[in-house]
């Protein structure tokens, strides 16, 4: 039997994943109780109502997040998205919060989900989170890049600095048509390689993020 990692935060009413952005506002459409009146007694239903902005809890990004001509969450592929061979790499915090390209190199990460754990999500829900958090710099990006990856993750609030504007591993990543998933958490659970990565969201078209439900099938012996 496959043994499976939930990678997911949790989506809940009044939780702010992004500072600025607003917590998503979770209630009833039609109650169990009003319901009663529209079905045969005995019978009830509940219909729930969601209200979110694209970035909360875990979430992907596809090309049109970034670019107005890039892939929309409707077009990307499932296989490039889903049951893709994973790894990956721990990154220490006492070594600084930029992750550089050095921490890929000599790894086969061709057509591969690469996940990088920094531990960020300890930090979740609280203030910590929002600030100071470890990212990819640019040269790591244009590496992933050239090693053809196919999807990049990352347990942090952001996988660029947000003190950079110009967010370029978006650029980077995004303009080469490789998916990023933020805010993963529990990849401290993961091995280093032997996983399958899955992270599907919902099929909208004109839109380029929204949740997604992460988690890693260990692969069997």
């Amino acid at each position: 039997m496959s043994q499976f990692i939930d990678l997911s935060h949790t989506v809940e009413a009044g939780m702010i994943t992004y500072k600025g952005l607003p917590a998503p506002i979770i209630c009833d459409f039609l109650s169990r109780e009003a319901s009663r009146s529209v079905y045969a007694e005995g019978t009830e239903f509940h219909i729930g109502k969601i209200e979110l902005v694209a970035n909360t809890g875990t979430y992907i990004d596809s090309p049109f997040h970034r670019f107005a001509d890039g892939k929309d969450l409707a077009e990307l592929t499932l296989t490039q998205i889903a049951e893709l061979e994973g790894v990956l790499i721990r990154h220490d915090l006492t070594n600084g919060r930029a992750i550089e390209a050095s921490a890929f190199a000599g790894l086969d990460l061709k057509g591969k989900a690469v996940l990088v754990n920094t531990n960020w999500a300890q930090h979740w829900r609280t203030d910590q989170y929002f600030e100071g958090h470890p990212y990819l710099t640019a040269a790591a990006a244009e590496y992933l890049v050239q090693a053809q990856v196919t999807l990049v993750g990352i347990d942090s609030y952001n996988i660029d600095d947000t003190a950079d504007g110009r967010r370029p591993v978006h650029t980077i990543l995004l303009g080469n048509n490789i998916p990023i998933v933020e805010h993963l958490c529990q990849l401290e659970q993961l091995p280093n390689a032997g996983f399958r990565f899955s992270a599907v969201p919902v099929k909208i078209k004109q839109f380029g993020t929204f949740p997604v439900r992460a988690y890693a099938r260990l692969n069997e012996d």
